[in-house]
């Protein structure tokens, strides 16, 4: 069996959603897919309805092992923190026939991750993810910012498993 683990990153939104597809085994990081869902028209639920099925797209296409997106926060405006909400469920229903894990990290856990900083701004995420992936050429902010999230979830369950091993091996 493989330790290598694929993992989809999503950055949810009512009009752009981000993703990014990574590969991660014990020391290793590499570039799968990244790209953008550009919802068209003006009804809310149509928009929900593309999300939902490029999602799913996504997943039977790309077959990941778990899913990684970014947590909810608190918007100044209700309305957009709702909208927000509603593409996140989206695209998290549209994993739900697949059983796969979902993790969820805080904006600032990603930026923490990625930069080191969880006060980032948008172009010191883009320019680390593609650094730590080894991409050149424009990167999409919203790419950049699924393919952060997958590198965040990469970075904590590549911790989790040094962690675990060096326990294990404890008298």
């Amino acid at each position: 069996m493989s330790d290598t683990v694929r993992v989809l990153g999503i950055d949810p939104g009512s009009q752009v959603t981000g993703y990014g597809v990574v590969d991660f085994g014990r020391t290793t990081l590499s570039y799968v897919t990244s790209g953008c869902i550009r919802t068209q028209g003006d009804a809310f639920s149509e928009r929900l309805k593309e999300i939902f099925r490029e999602v799913a797209g996504l997943v039977g296409r790309y077959e990941p092992n778990q899913i990684a997106i970014e947590r909810v926060f608190m918007h100044r405006n209700a309305d957009s923190a709702l909208k927000l909400g509603h593409a996140r469920a989206a695209a998290i229903c549209a994993t739900f026939d697949t059983e796969l894990p979902m993790y969820e990290y805080a904006a600032r856990e990603v930026k923490q991750a990625v930069v080191g900083r969880g006060s980032a701004d948008k172009a010191q995420v883009q320019h680390m993810v593609k650094a730590l992936l080894g991409l050149s050429g424009k990167l999409q902010p919203d790419a950049a910012d699924g393919l952060a999230i997958a590198v965040c979830h990469a970075h904590f369950r590549q911790s989790a498993r040094v962690l675990s091993a060096a326990s294990a091996t404890r008298p």
